[in-house]
This record gives structure tokens, sequence and C-alpha cells, in this order.
């Protein structure tokens, strides 16, 4: 199941989960509040961690 989350790059809303049920999720957010971020800028604001610098 999808639900929301908050967008570490700019703060909106976009989902968590399963991806099946983006929909329902949108669904209950205003447009203006969805989040537009690329899947690059998500993954440049998730930054690194321990594990990462290890296997990137």
């Amino acid at each position: 199941m999808c639900y929301p989350v908050t967008c570490k790059n700019c703060g909106k809303t976009t989902w968590g989960g399963c991806g099946q049920h983006i929909a329902s999720v949108k669904a209950q957010v205003p447009a203006s509040q969805w989040c537009t971020c690329t899947e690059e800028e998500k993954k440049q604001a998730k930054g690194g961690g321990f594990f990462r610098s290890l296997f990137s």
C-alpha cells in the first residue's frame, strides 16, 4: 500500500510504498503541494550514508 511522504529535496508531498496506489495518494493532495522533483534530484537529496559511500 502506498502512503504520503515528504520529499527531502523540495518539502512537498510524494509517495512511499509499493507503487501500485500512487493515484490514491495523489487524490488526497492538492496539485500545488505535489512534488515534481525528478528521480535524480530525489537521489541527490538523500545524500550519502556510510553504506552508500562504500558501494558507490
